[in-house]
């Protein structure tokens, strides 16, 4: 086997088999995945040349948001250039000749131990937080402990030889992943070409309403804003800085206005990236 050039990597962070790989494959299956360590590490392949692309977990339909990529976003030096969507299907994996009455333990990442807490409660399982629900499968498969168990996916079960004693972990059926696309230089799509995510950060002055007021343009021009959060940035609580989503494209005069005004009544605005919508949000449920 062949080394690839870096332009035909993808970056995710995980091991191999980790549901990061798995949205990798699928999303973009003419490129081979490399596997990282931490979010920090993926930034830092595609940043230094060694991914064309990253792609990053941001949000899950169940378990809320994904733990420090907010913060970690503004200072990655990258620019998110598409979105993808992936329905997140959990498989309890054991070695190879273990049985479901069996099991006393079950580990995986904290985000695939929340999606699954009520079914893990039913079979009466005792939870082990590990970093990546690959590692953990990883880990099983070389303990050959055939009372442990993992929640992984079904390309874990294959590249660490495990069996799976139960498919569909999850607790509810819309459980979806929302990852995000990385690469060192912006995209700038053509709005006519079809609908337009922007993705921005910006900081409100500490005056009040200051956030309503910031938000208001967007309201008053018509732009629809997707996703909105807040995180603190200082150990005093006293700044915060916003997350924010919006339909449209900056060039288009609606959401010109509204970034003009959100700037007129924030510290700092930062556009993250300009991209294709994803079909998935078009999509009848």
């Amino acid at each position: 086997m062949t080394a690839s050039a870096p332009a035909r990597m993808i970056a995710f962070q995980g091991h191999p088999g980790a549901y990061s790989d798995l949205a990798c494959r699928q999303a973009y299956p003419e490129l081979t995945t490399l596997p990282c360590e931490t979010f920090e590490d993926t930034f830092a392949a595609v940043r230094e040349g060694r991914a064309g692309l990253g792609m990053i977990p941001i949000e899950n339909s169940l378990a809320g948001r994904v733990a420090d990529i907010h913060h970690l976003l503004p200072e990655s030096g990258l620019h998110i250039i598409a979105e993808h969507f992936q329905r997140v299907v959990h498989n309890l994996l054991a070695p190879k000749g273990a049985k479901l009455a069996d099991l006393k333990t079950v580990a995986s990442h904290v985000q695939a131990l929340s999606q699954c807490r009520k079914t893990i409660r039913t079979l009466g399982l005792k939870l082990v937080v590990r970093a990546d629900t690959a590692g953990a499968a990883a880990e099983i498969a070389a303990a050959g402990d055939k009372t442990a168990a993992a929640i992984a996916s079904t390309l874990a079960a294959e590249i660490y030889g495990l069996d799976i004693l139960k498919e569909s972990m999850e607790d509810a059926e819309h459980n979806t992943t929302r990852f995000i696309i990385m690469a060192r230089e912006p995209l700038d799509p053509d709005p006519a070409a079809g609908s337009i995510v922007t993705s921005l950060v910006f900081r409100v002055r500490s005056v009040p309403a200051a956030l309503y007021k910031a938000l208001g343009g967007f309201a008053t021009n018509g732009v629809n804003i997707t996703k909105l959060e807040s995180y603190i940035l200082d150990g005093a609580f006293t700044v915060a800085q916003f997350y924010a989503d919006i339909e449209g494209h900056p060039d288009q005069r609606p959401v010109r206005l509204a970034l003009e005004e959100l700037s007129f009544f924030s510290n700092e605005v930062r556009i993250l990236g300009v991209y294709p919508a994803s079909p998935f949000r078009a999509a009848p449920r």
